[in-house]
Order: C-alpha cells, then sequence, then structure tokens
C-alpha cells in the first residue's frame, strides 16, 4: 500500500508552506463555523480551502505550484518583517522614544529623558523639534 501511494505521487507537487497554511485556514473555519446558527460561509470558506490545498497537493504542474508557493512566500515574508519590526520597537519603547521624520518619514530613535531636542534627519537633513 505504502509503495501504491509511493508511486501515485511521483510527478506530482505535494505539500509545501502555501498548502499548510491552507490547512490552517481550514481549521479555523471549522472550528468556526461550530459557533452559532448561521456559519455556513466558514464551512463553504474551508471546503474551498481544502479543495484547492488537495488541488494543488496533487498538481503535475510543478512550476506554477512552485510560483504560487515562492508569491505566498514573498507576503509570508514581509508580514514577519513588519511583526519583528513592531515587536522591537515596543522592546525600546521603556528607553527611547521613536519619531519619523516629517519630510521623509524615516524612523528615527532618540533617548528618553534628554527634554526637549532638536532632531536632525540622518536621511535628508531635515531639523525639528521634539520632546524626549
Amino acid at each position: 500500500m505504502k509503495e501504491k501511494m509511493y508511486r501515485f505521487m511521483q510527478g506530482r507537487y505535494g505539500s509545501d508552506n502555501l498548502n499548510r497554511f491552507l490547512l490552517i485556514i481550514v481549521a479555523a473555519c471549522f472550528i468556526l463555523s461550530l459557533f452559532g446558527r448561521r456559519m455556513g460561509i466558514f464551512q463553504i470558506l474551508g471546503i474551498a480551502c481544502l479543495i484547492y490545498a488537495y488541488f494543488r497537493m496533487f498538481s503535475r504542474n510543478i512550476y506554477k505550484r512552485r510560483a504560487e508557493n515562492a508569491a505566498y512566500m514573498k507576503y509570508e515574508f514581509k508580514v514577519k518583517q513588519i511583526w519583528e519590526t513592531q515587536k522591537r520597537d515596543m522592546k525600546q519603547r521603556k528607553t527611547h522614544h521613536i519619531y519619523r521624520c516629517p519630510s521623509c518619514k524615516q524612523k528615527i530613535r532618540i533617548p528618553r529623558g534628554k527634554g526637549k531636542i532638536e532632531i536632525r534627519c540622518p536621511k535628508c537633513s531635515a531639523t525639528f523639534v521634539k520632546k524626549s
């Protein structure tokens, strides 16, 4: 039986990060559909994601599935970068103020407790006054 499954999957795409994400969405949709009476939309969405995940898994068009996964990974990387930046900024809030330059929107980190100071942007050399 194991050998038959192995032969069946030869030449097919299999699972990747996008499929794992789709299966997480499926599980979340099915859990959400348990709450409330009119939650059929979550069931439909979950079934649609499950069908798409299986379609991708059994597909023989490997190049197209790789391109889909690459696009997903690019988007996931951007989201992770935003999350890490926010997390880092929140850790630094105790010791520093983080301001944005009014002209170029560059983030500038200033230590707390220095009073009212004039800040010069390292990117565009604009100056502005803020309380630290």
